[in-house]
């Protein structure tokens, strides 16, 4: 029995009712507002060569959002494109449409990373979401969350000359290739971690990323934070933890106008005293915001299997462009948003 146009469109509510995000990300986004970016990746093909045209460059960049938003692989995105009907639904692809395969997949990825057109595809978006009236407010706080890479089982000789930024001179072409040089090791509260860092500035008011930066895991999260500071910001109030206090730093941050709140951390002859501990309190009511959108992210698949700084950075960012993707989504649902106001 052939399916009808009503058959389709109950289809389509139930899946809605059943909590499928995409509907709602395929209606809020302007997705040809990326287009005149999206074009730059790739030449006009020469129709005298003969073979399939390209595939639409926007539909590409909507299946690297679904990479991000559930985790998947080349081969794990194209197989479910073509099993899962609300990812099809989302890519506007009917039954006999071309899917990308993931060769093409990896290629278009490749291309936009080496164009460097991600921190424009970012900046679109969040100019999308001011538009909306999700402007930044209430201040920012700045944190970074590890990012797994794949471990290296490297020699404590070899792991010594990486890092001084030297490649062991035994190490043949193919294996320079395989291994990461520029991920590291670092340890926090007990934990050992190998990888990358994503550090974020989200405002207080909507929780949207509003500025990133990418390093290796064992930066000092201080080094960066003058990188992801956001003067768009209604509010001079900054709030971080403790591992971005500094006599320096603040005085720094006292000299551009910014309200600290970042948190105080006790000393071994120090310790805090029950005011500090209570003011510590406080703050971190505000600051565990940020701690949301790294548990979101950790769904989405909070790691990378890549190799080296630059596709880190390109898969970090493109996670955090997901993230404020389905943002967006959920702010048009929940959020009245306001008018644009000026910094105080």
């Amino acid at each position: 029995m052939q399916s009808s146009f009503f058959d389709l469109q109950d289809r389509h509510t139930l899946l809605e009712q059943l909590g499928d995000p995409l509907p709602k990300i395929d209606q809020v986004v302007d997705w040809e507002g990326f287009r005149p970016t999206l074009k730059r990746i790739r030449t006009k093909k020469d129709p005298r060569k003969g073979g399939r045209p390209p595939l639409d460059v926007v539909l590409m960049f909507k299946v690297l959002l679904l990479q991000q938003l559930y985790n998947l692989s080349d081969d794990q995105a194209e197989y479910q494109i073509r099993d899962r009907y609300s990812f099809s639904r989302f890519l506007g692809l009917g039954p006999e449409d071309r899917v990308p395969d993931a060769k093409t997949i990896w290629l278009y990825r490749e291309q936009l990373r080496k164009r460097g057109l991600l921190d424009q595809l970012f900046s679109g978006l969040l100019r999308q979401i001011e538009s909306a009236g999700y402007v930044a407010r209430r201040g920012q706080i700045v944190d970074a969350a590890m990012v797994a890479a794949p471990r290296q089982r490297n020699p404590r000789e070899e792991n010594e000359q990486i890092k001084q930024g030297e490649v062991p001179e035994n190490w043949s072409e193919t294996k320079r290739r395989q291994k990461d040089t520029q991920a590291r090791w670092t340890r926090k509260a007990g934990t050992t971690y190998y990888g990358y860092k994503n550090h974020i500035n989200v405002d207080v008011k909507h929780k949207v990323i509003r500025r990133y930066a990418v390093s290796d895991a064992a930066l000092n999260d201080r080094r960066l934070l003058e990188d992801v500071l956001d003067e768009t910001n209604t509010s001079r109030a900054l709030w971080a933890d403790s591992n971005y206090r500094s006599r320096d730093q603040e005085a720094s941050l006292k000299e551009q106008g910014y309200r600290s709140y970042i948190q105080r951390q006790g000393q071994a002859n120090r310790p805090l005293t029950e005011r500090q501990k209570a003011t510590n309190h406080r703050r971190s009511k505000t600051r565990i915001r940020v701690e949301h959108i790294f548990a979101q992210q950790t769904w989405m698949g909070r790691t990378v299997r890549t190799i080296g700084l630059q596709r880190a950075r390109f898969k970090i960012g493109m996670m955090n462009l997901a993230y404020n993707v389905r943002r967006l989504a959920w702010l048009v649902d929940h959020v009245k948003p306001r008018h644009r106001m000026q910094p105080t």
